[in-house]
């Protein structure tokens, strides 16, 4: 990775700025500011997060946030209330209590001698949601935002759920690692000798998160809170959408060009859940300079030439690119109007009954006729690769021939020249199932001449939730049923010779909970909508991107550097496969001050091939933060079973002091099947 060319202003930092609430709570923000004070006042950019500034953000903020500072600009990196060095419980995720807080702190940081009062925010996940959300609240000092890998739809395009059903792979494994985030102490080295009792009540009032989730099967007001595509017009400072192919969360990039009465640009590259100056798979870019250049004119009201930009700039690959590849050869589209693009027609081909794909036609509304079941065994999805990509080992999805030879598939003749495709694609099913309750799973697949199959997109719909995830009804077992199942949004190169494969299953584990009955479904009639890109290379306008640069990072020692690991251990004897995994984002460090920090995140989901009912997914989270005179660790273990009627829950936290147990808790829920 480059470092930074030399900065115009050498830049100060402020490690604990306490920011006043109107309740009297005070939160904990480290600052960036231009050093010399004729410099002075400049405007201001925030990024407001749960993740602990300093310790688990601490090198990725120190890279990224004073190369802004450097630029003329005040960075503040917020740890939100009952997180990190702030006061306060902990909060349920995107709490309206949180939008509160970050209207209080935007205020604050206007009124200060060393801000213009102008205010951007930025952020990556998390704090890419809360500037949708605080963008929406459209306080007076906010003027623009960047906004990366995060979604306007917090039901259907995050960790919960997919389609109508629940995320295996994310649901509990999520509610865990915010249970453990919950129950961090503050660090004394920075508040002093009320840590102690601030952890406490911390873990006591720590929220588990799995129970809130399970209760709200359905897209409701819970989840229409914090989304912002509930109402995009209450958005009306400029908003840059940032995100990667590879990522979970790209739909919502399109999504907000498409909606957004306010100025909207997107930028989607190759890359996973990360920033673009970090971009796996490559090339990474220079983003942080465009960030500059973003803040220049929305901040300063500099003339530079950013509103001139294509609304949406999209990585495009070349044929035969695979997900597995570190880095990727490809082009740049530049997509003027932004989305919908005008270079973009939409083809259907039919799902013919002799499990073919048909031709492209004319007839928008054709689908074929004949009928073809499945029972998928439950274990189709092992390749299916992360659910969200972080450009980490083990993300990629692998070879689809597994999987697709246990699914219904339809393939396209040999293609006499490539096809690409951008945007996100459908399949509209007419359908009958056997069972009141069974979802579906839908692959777009490329077929290489020599065999291998790779992911290109794929879409889960619960049947339940045909008409709509806020009032689901179930099938009348054997009733055909006219259903459109969404697959991600993605751009891929189809080669020449190579085919375009539907693959359709019952099953998709682990990413799917499985339905409380084994599931045959008939396909009576089906179509495929390919978002065909029509522009040819040669009329492609030029996009370039610097190359990537950097603040000189924080001086931390890894003493042991992260070690993701992705396992499928198959139990011939008690039929059991068990997918084992571990993000392992952080491994151990030594940060400057002397603080080490060790995490480790390992993941199991287990199920037998014929028995919905054997799914089981355990997750642990175990935190250690040590010094000379001070030695906390936090061991969370949760456990996620299901019967015909219930799902059931349970989460454990111990915490030691010293090596001695100070708390521990256990959490049980039951909570019923909701049409899932």
């Amino acid at each position: 990775m480059a470092t930074s060319a030399p900065a115009p202003h050498a830049v100060r930092t402020v490690d604990d700025v306490r920011i006043p609430l109107r309740d009297g709570i005070t939160l904990s923000a480290r600052l960036w500011l231009p050093e010399d004070p004729a410099a002075l006042p400049v405007p201001a950019v925030l990024e407001a997060q749960p993740y602990r500034k300093g310790d688990v953000t601490a090198l990725d903020d120190s890279r990224r946030h004073p190369y802004v500072a450097a630029r003329g600009y005040a960075c503040l990196r917020l740890d939100l209330r009952g997180a990190g060095d702030s006061e306060g419980l902990p909060l349920d995720e995107y709490d309206p209590q949180e939008q509160e807080d970050l209207l209080d702190v935007i205020a604050w940081i206007a009124e200060q001698e060393w801000c213009t009062g102008a205010v951007g925010m930025t952020g990556i996940s998390w704090s890419g949601f809360n500037g949708l959300q605080l963008a929406a609240r459209r306080p007076p000092a906010l003027k623009a935002i960047v906004t990366a890998c995060s979604t306007d739809d917090r039901y259907d395009n995050d960790v919960h759920y997919l389609g109508g059903s629940p995320l295996g792979y994310y649901l509990l494994p999520w509610s865990t690692a915010m249970l453990a985030f919950a129950c961090r102490p503050p660090d004394p080295a920075t508040v002093g000798e009320r840590w102690r009792a601030e952890w406490l009540a911390r873990m006591r009032n720590a929220p588990h998160l799995i129970e809130t989730w399970l209760a709200h099967q359905r897209r409701d007001a819970y989840w229409r809170g914090g989304s912002v595509g509930e109402d995009p017009a209450a958005i009306a400072c400029p908003v840059l959408a940032v995100g990667g192919w590879a990522d979970a969360y790209t739909d919502a990039i399109l999504r907000l060009l498409e909606h957004l009465e306010a100025p909207a640009w997107g930028l989607v590259g190759p890359w996973g859940h990360t920033w673009p100056q970090d971009g796996v798979p490559g090339p990474a870019i220079g983003f942080l300079q465009e960030q500059v250049r973003w803040w220049d004119r929305w901040l300063k009201g500099i003339d530079n030439g950013v509103d001139a930009l294509p609304r949406l700039r999209a990585w495009m690959p070349e044929p035969g690119t695979t997900p597995d590849q570190d880095r990727q050869e490809g082009r740049w589209l530049a997509i003027a109007e932004g989305w919908p693009a005008s270079d973009v027609r939409t083809e259907r081909r039919t799902l013919d009954a002799d499990g073919t794909l048909g031709p492209p036609s004319s007839d928008g509304r054709a689908l074929a006729t004949g009928a073809r079941s499945i029972r998928s065994p439950l274990t189709v999805g092992i390749d299916a690769g992360a659910w969200c990509g972080y450009g980490l080992p083990g993300d990629a999805a692998g070879d689809q021939r597994r999987d697709d030879a246990r699914s219904l598939t339809w393939d396209g003749a040999p293609l006499a020249a490539p096809l690409e495709v951008v945007g996100p694609t459908a399949v509209h099913l007419r359908i009958a199932a056997d069972r009141p309750v069974a979802f579906v799973a839908v692959r777009l697949v490329d077929v290489a001449p020599d065999g291998r199959a790779t992911m290109v997109a794929r879409g889960v719909l619960n049947l339940c939730h045909r008409d709509g995830h806020d009032a689901p009804s179930r099938l009348e077992p054997g009733t055909p049923v006219d259903a459109t199942v969404s697959l991600k949004a993605v751009a891929h190169a189809f080669g020449a010779g190579h085919r375009v494969r539907v693959s359709l299953s019952t099953s998709l584990w682990p990413w799917i909970w499985p339905a409380p009955e084994p599931v045959t479904v008939t396909v009576l009639g089906g179509a495929l909508e390919l978002p065909r890109w029509t522009r040819p290379a040669a009329a492609d306008p030029p996009v370039a991107f610097d190359p990537p640069e950097t603040a000189p990072p924080l001086p931390v020692e890894l003493l042991r550097p992260p070690a993701p690991h992705v396992r499928v251990v198959e139990d011939l004897i008690g039929g059991e496969t068990r997918y084992e995994m571990a993000r392992d984002f952080v491994g151990t460090k030594l940060l400057p001050g002397g603080l080490r920090y060790e995490d480790a995140d390992p993941v199991r989901l287990a199920v037998r091939d014929e028995d919905p009912l054997s799914a089981v997914v355990e997750a642990d989270r175990t935190v250690r933060m040590t010094r000379e005179d001070w030695d906390v660790r936090i061991e969370v273990r949760s456990r996620m079973t299901a019967d015909a009627e219930d799902f059931h829950a349970t989460s454990t936290v111990e915490a030691y002091e010293a090596g001695e147990l100070v708390f521990t808790t256990t959490h049980d829920c039951r909570v019923p099947r909701d049409h899932c």
